[in-house]
């Protein structure tokens, strides 16, 4: 039998995640990314496939930050991009990633600045 890496289980995760979560031009859907040193942040509409509005933690690659705090002012760029184009109500999508650590931050940022899951 076959073994699956990580990077293979956690992409089979998100497929499973993707059938159930679909963005919509009222409720786009947020796509979330980390790797070992960043995070990446997009606000994507489905309907049409364009991405509305993003926000990386590479804004900010040459202050030394850890990797919460990353994730905390990625959120806060995030939102305030989404509260300019009047976008308060969104569809997390985790991509296949748990929900605890700097996932469950990101998540949590974004409910206190004012975004609606």
């Amino acid at each position: 039998m076959l073994k699956l890496s990580k990077k293979e289980k956690r992409i089979k995760r998100h497929k499973k995640i993707r059938k159930k979560i679909f963005g919509t031009p009222e409720r786009p859907r947020l796509s979330f990314y980390k790797t070992n040193q960043h995070v990446y942040a997009q606000v994507i509409d489905d309907t049409q496939g364009r991405t509305l509005v993003s926000a990386s933690s590479l804004e900010f690659k040459n202050q030394k930050l850890t990797n919460k705090e990353k994730v905390l002012k990625t959120a806060e760029i995030l939102a305030q991009r989404l509260k300019e184009k009047n976008i308060f109500q969104i569809v997390f999508d985790r991509g296949g990633f748990s929900y605890k650590g700097r996932t469950k931050d990101f998540a949590e940022a974004l409910r206190r600045l004012g975004i609606k899951f």
